[in-house]
Order: structure tokens, then C-alpha cells, then sequence
């Protein structure tokens, strides 16, 4: 009988994990630095949210694919595509005869499925580290503030959840600086907490 030699491939590309967080939380930290009213909403963020936040989430979603992470694929990509959307939602109607702007009802319908679809992805988080389950909470949290102050119409909802999306945008970088650092020096430099 002849025997079959099997080869095992060892994966040796990067971890896409820290480009995807980055990606989010940068573009989260600066759209919510002008919800909380620093700044109007411009090209520098809708730069952001075509390039970094949209089209690197979708890499590295797509790299996640590669790494066999169901998670970081739906995640990254999704996420991704929702930068892009939104960059449209904003873009579109200002360029485009006969495409009208969003109410605010429709925006908060759109608010709210987002919503829905990260609370559904915080519970998997739970089998995740803390850092992870940080980011989704807020955001979870941040969808659903936002969609509140489009149906309200209330400025200071909307002004609230700006900073509740700075929080978590820096959470986002902070865990991307994390598997960065802690992956350079081989050990933990900054906890991302425990599974």
C-alpha cells in the first residue's frame, strides 16, 4: 500500500485585524468630531470615508476571508460598505438630477438597521476579547443615538452621540495600535483583555 504524503501550508500573510480597526476608528473618530459639532462635514471626511474607511475595511474583510475569520470578514467588509454608503447618501443627491436627499426618517431607518446588524455582531463579540466587545457595544450604542436624533430632530442628541462615537472611534484605534505593537514587540504592550 503506498502511502500519501500530505502537505500542510503554513499561513504567513499579515493580520488584517489592525488595517480594518484603524480604518473604522479614524473615519469614526473624525465624522463624530463634526456630529459633536467641531467642524462641518467635508471632503476631508468624506475622503476618509471613500478611502480609508470604506475601501481598506473592504481589504481587509477580504484578507479576513483569506485567514478563514468569518467575523473579521462580515465585519471589515460590511463596515466598509457602510462608509461607502454613506459617503454616497451624502454625495449623491448634491450630484445626481432627480436623486432627493434622505428624510430623517429614512436616515434613522438606515441608523436603525445598522443598529441592529452591530448588536447582533457585539453578542459574538462576547466569545471575543474586551477591547473587541468595547468597540461593538459603543457602536451598537452609537447607531441607536444617532437614528434617535434624526427621528427627534433634537441637536443635542445628535451632539451626545458625537461623543459617544469619539469614544468609540479611539476604542477602534486603540485595539488596532494594540495588535500593531504588542505584535512588533511580541508581547503585550497594550492589553486588549481577556477571552
Amino acid at each position: 500500500m503506498v502511502e500519501i504524503a500530505k502537505t500542510e501550508i503554513k499561513d504567513t500573510t499579515a493580520n488584517p485585524a489592525p488595517l480594518g480597526l484603524l480604518a473604522f476608528g479614524m473615519t469614526t473618530v473624525l465624522l463624530n468630531l463634526h456630529n459633536a459639532g467641531y467642524f462641518e462635514l467635508g471632503s476631508m471626511i468624506l475622503g476618509m470615508g471613500l478611502f480609508y474607511g470604506g475601501l481598506a475595511q473592504v481589504i481587509a474583510g477580504i484578507m479576513e476571508w483569506k485567514k478563514n475569520n468569518t467575523f473579521g470578514t462580515v465585519a471589515f467588509t460590511s463596515y466598509g460598505f457602510f462608509w461607502l454608503s454613506l459617503v454616497a447618501l451624502v454625495v449623491l443627491p448634491k450630484q445626481v438630477p432627480g436623486i432627493v436627499s434622505s428624510t430623517a426618517s429614512a436616515l434613522a431607518g438606515y441608523l436603525i438597521v445598522w443598529g441592529i446588524f452591530t448588536g447582533v455582531l457585539f453578542i459574538a463579540t462576547l466569545r471575543s476579547n474586551r477591547a473587541l466587545q468595547f468597540i461593538f457595544a459603543t457602536l451598537t450604542i452609537l447607531f441607536f443615538l444617532l437614528a434617535a436624533g434624526e427621528l427627534t430632530g433634537n441637536p443635542a442628541i445628535s451632539k451626545f452621540a458625537g461623543y459617544e462615537g469619539i469614544v468609540c472611534g479611539l476604542s477602534a484605534m486603540y485595539a488596532g495600535f494594540a495588535h500593531v505593537l504588542n505584535e512588533a514587540y511580541g508581547r503585550v504592550v497594550l492589553p486588549l483583555g481577556p477571552v
